[in-house]
């Protein structure tokens, strides 16, 4: 007697009609097991046009959002994990990438909300200088920039800018850790907020990183990988960059902003109309 799982549809088989579903699924913030109880398909199946679209929209960003004109750029990190958390690491997977704490870096556009750039990797030097370099490559125009106060910005602004920009850097001081105490999972308290003007002459008034804060509350909402205190994590770092292309996409070109009336891609000039899911499947194609 045959599985069940070895006479569902394989990836080849699908129509556009199967992975226009399973892809509405996903981007609306259900795991890989959630979108196989809800669409009836093989977790395999999935998961492989999971790689699939999610290949095709990372080349599609690539290649399509490039000479962005905007004034204010707001940058991120968002952690997640990808197998176990560090401290459950066995010994032969630690310090390598693709197990334990993995970063995804983000650029947004303070004004049409559209998410310039991503990259999945470690909170290092060397990942702040790619991403930073590669923020820079799509901007046409001179910015004003905000980050987080991490060290390394500081350097890789300056390599993939130069003299072009207005950077200052908002350094935040929480109050103690709350581990062991009731309520440990609520985020730490801000005692203070420290400006730093690091490069240029930024506008005091759009020193902030409220709306990429607010976009990482998005991600956490939307896509099952990142939220916390679930099993719903990565096993893979491949599927979680795969993940975060899709879903960054769909953002860009597909969701409305509830402020904006658009989508950020309409916003900032790269796209003509709303797009649907079957543009994004199209993609594959």
């Amino acid at each position: 007697m045959l599985e069940r799982s070895s006479i569902l549809p394989c990836m080849n088989q699908l129509s556009k009609s199967d992975r226009c579903r399973i892809v509405a699924c996903m981007v609306e913030g259900n795991g890989v097991n959630a979108t196989a109880r809800l669409t009836g398909f093989n977790k395999r199946t999935i998961l492989r046009l999971l790689v699939d679209i999610g290949t095709a929209c990372q080349k599609f960003h690539d290649k399509e959002v490039r000479r962005i004109a905007c004034l204010r750029v707001q940058c991120d990190e968002l952690w997640a994990f990808v197998g176990a958390k560090d401290k459950n690491l066995p010994e032969e997977k630690k310090d390598k990438f693709g197990h334990g704490s993995v970063w995804t870096w983000t650029a947004i556009d303070a004004d049409t909300k559209l998410m310039i750039d991503w990259l999945v990797g470690l909170r290092t030097a060397e990942y702040a200088n790619m991403f930073m370099q590669n923020v820079a490559d799509r901007i046409v125009n001179r910015v004003q920039l905000t980050t987080d106060g991490l060290h390394c910005y500081i350097k890789a602004v300056e390599d993939a800018f130069g003299d072009e920009v207005d950077f200052a850097q908002l350094r935040k001081v929480y109050g103690p850790d709350k581990s062991g105490e009731p309520g440990r999972y609520s985020p730490p308290v801000v005692l203070s907020a420290e400006t730093i003007y690091t490069r240029g002459n930024p506008d005091p008034k759009h020193i902030a990183t409220s709306y990429v804060e607010r976009s990482n509350l998005t991600w956490r909402m939307t896509m099952r990988r990142f939220t916390r205190l679930t099993n719903g994590f990565s096993k893979k770092v491949e599927n979680l960059m795969h993940a975060v292309a899709l879903t960054f996409t769909y953002y860009n070109f597909c969701r409305v902003h509830q402020s904006l009336r658009t989508t950020p891609a309409m916003a900032a000039g790269i796209a003509d109309e709303i797009w649907e899911i079957e543009d994004l499947v199209a993609l594959i194609d």
